[in-house]
């Protein structure tokens, strides 16, 4: 029997994709916002394609802030531009 894939929804263009190829943004239990790659980090996740446009969307929509409650600082979303520049350059 083959094991079943973890599906979850991008926040920037809502397609449901195999969790290990997103990113996830955690809001740790102290409220502070971070990248988690291993996806076991503690704290309410979001994920996010490793693609700028997707990014440029979440951004726009405030995706990321409404699904995790809470304001999400820029620094959080350079690093993950950095990110997926890193990824695909």
């Amino acid at each position: 029997m083959q094991k079943k894939i973890p599906q979850r929804q991008c926040m920037g263009c809502r397609e449901r994709k195999a969790k290990r190829e997103l990113i996830r943004v955690v809001r740790g239990t102290d409220g502070t916002v971070s990248l988690d790659f291993g996806g076991k980090a503690p704290g309410r996740g979001a994920y996010i394609c490793p693609d700028p446009e997707c990014l440029k969307k979440a951004v726009r929509s405030k995706a990321l802030d409404r699904s995790l409650e809470t304001e999400i600082p820029q620094e959080v979303y350079d690093r993950l531009s950095r990110e997926m520049e890193g990824r695909n350059g």
